[in-house]
Formats: C-alpha cells, sequence, structure tokens
C-alpha cells in the first residue's frame, strides 16, 4: 500500500458495548418497562426473534417507534469513540459497522450523535417500523432459508462471511482493522490475515477466546479498555497504515451532516450511508 492510500484501511466497528458501552437491547428493554417479559421469555426464544417479540410487547403497551427513539438518544456515549470516529473518517479510512444489533437502533444513535455519515455501510439486523407503528426486527442470515453454517456465530448473523465479503471487494490491497467485544467478533478476527489489526474489548469475551489460543489469529492484537483507550489505540494504528495530511485543521469533518438511511433493507444486504 503506498504511503498516504488512506481509503486502503478499512475500520470494522462491532456496536454495543463497542461504540456504545451498554448494551441497546438491554437499554430499551429496561428503560421502557420490557424486563419481565424478556425474563419469562428469554430461555425459550432465540434471541433475534426474541427481540423482534419484544418490540411488540413494547407495542402492545403503547410504546411507539419514536419513544424507542427518544430512549436510545438519552443513553450516553463516550467523546473519545466519536472523536475516534470523526478522526479516522477525515483522514479517509472506510468505515463499517458490523452488529448483531439491528439497523433502527444503529441508525438512531449515530444520527443523534451526528457521526451516521462517517461510515460507509452498516451490516446488521434488517428493521422496519411497519403500517401499525411497530418495529420489526429480522435476522440479517434467515436461519430456515439460507442458514450460514458457520459453527461459531449465532445462527442469524456470521459476522465472518460479511468480512469475508468485504475483504473479496478489496482484492487483497487494504488493511483492516477489527473492534469489538463479543464471541460473535471471534469469527471475523479469524477471517483477519498479516498486516491486519484485532482490537478487543479486554477481559470480554473477544478477548478471552483470542486469549485462549493467540496462535490461532494472523492479525496483531492490541486490547482496549474503554473508549479513551479504543481512541488512542485506533489512530496509533491508522497513522502507522497512511500518512496523514500536514494540517489537521484542513479535515473534512464531512460526518458531522449525516443523512438517515432507510431501515427497510432486505436480508443479505447492508445498509449503504449517503454522504
Amino acid at each position: 500500500m503506498a504511503d498516504g492510500d488512506a481509503a486502503a484501511v478499512v475500520v470494522v466497528f462491532d456496536f454495543d458495548k463497542t461504540i456504545i458501552e451498554w448494551d441497546s437491547d438491554d437499554w430499551v428493554i429496561t428503560k421502557l418497562g420490557a424486563s419481565d417479559a424478556f425474563s419469562r421469555l428469554r430461555p425459550t426464544m432465540r434471541w433475534n426473534p426474541l427481540m423482534d417479540r419484544m418490540m411488540a410487547e413494547l407495542h402492545a403497551q403503547g410504546r411507539s417507534a419514536d419513544d424507542i427513539r427518544e430512549c436510545l438518544n438519552s443513553a450516553p456515549l463516550d467523546a473519545h469513540v466519536l472523536s475516534a470516529i470523526r478522526t479516522a473518517s477525515a483522514l479517509g479510512c472506510d468505515l463499517r459497522v458490523v452488529s448483531d444489533a439491528n439497523a433502527f437502533f444503529i441508525e438512531t444513535v449515530l444520527e443523534h450523535h451526528g457521526v451516521l455519515g462517517c461510515f460507509s455501510e452498516i451490516n446488521t439486523n434488517p428493521a422496519r417500523v411497519d403500517g401499525d407503528g411497530r418495529l420489526r426486527i429480522s435476522p440479517f442470515h434467515d436461519p430456515d432459508s439460507s442458514p450460514h453454517g458457520c459453527s461459531l456465530c449465532p445462527d442469524n448473523m456470521c459476522k465472518g462471511k460479511i468480512i469475508e465479503r468485504i475483504q473479496a471487494t478489496a482484492n487483497g490491497k487494504r488493511h483492516f482493522i477489527y473492534i469489538g467485544d463479543g464471541r460473535g467478533d471471534y469469527c471475523p478476527s479469524l477471517k483477519l490475515g498479516e498486516g491486519d489489526y484485532v482490537m478487543p474489548k479486554e477481559n470480554y469475551p473477544l478477548w478471552n477466546l483470542i486469549s485462549s489460543n493467540t496462535q490461532l489469529l494472523k492479525a496483531e492484537v492490541h486490547p482496549w479498555n474503554n473508549g479513551e483507550e479504543l481512541e488512542r489505540t485506533l489512530l496509533k494504528l491508522v497513522n502507522k497504515l497512511i500518512t496523514p495530511p500536514a494540517q489537521a485543521s484542513q479535515f473534512d469533518y464531512k460526518c458531522e451532516m449525516s443523512n438517515p438511511v432507510s431501515t427497510e433493507v432486505g436480508h443479505h444486504q447492508a445498509l449503504r450511508v449517503p454522504h
């Protein structure tokens, strides 16, 4: 990769407990009063259909999609993480989200904090508001009609297959930095090669899985603990891969003016974020 070829750096973010410090499903269920229903149904349902059912419970309680949006917007987001996203985008990196949350939650939070436009693509479970005003959540991979066949991942999403698709469009000319925390982030980490980096959140499932056998990963591992460390570590790695512009004041913070993305998206589709 030639010096200054920032577009050849792909930064992939998980969402829950990575971009945000909290779990978006848990935040909405707890704050909007559906914890009892969640506890009752959790032993009987897989996570993705359970979240769709929880949205039905909230709708039955008179909670609107706008109520869910306001709930998400009330949650804190670390300023260091926002800064990291804006700076990496301004340096020309290609930022993506790969998350087992859902499109409505992710877009709501990123748009509220002014960084939705920093991301070229959001890969997550599709979500839409139906004709009755109820939020519907669908699986990214439909386990019934198109099972992904990966034993490491939940049946509704294999993040490794998403990474492989992004890699296929790169023709081996792009460096990847993958940032995540959960068990579902392990499969995509195994897909990374030499010259790539994985940033696991320390003492979370991804970190524990990597630590159990570090020889399985080809990518270089750089752990982090909090938003400040995420920002410092990410920008250190980006700066290793590119030659930054001479004057930071010339950065075009295009992500501060972001546009909402349609939450109507079919299975296996990523959400394209217009700039």
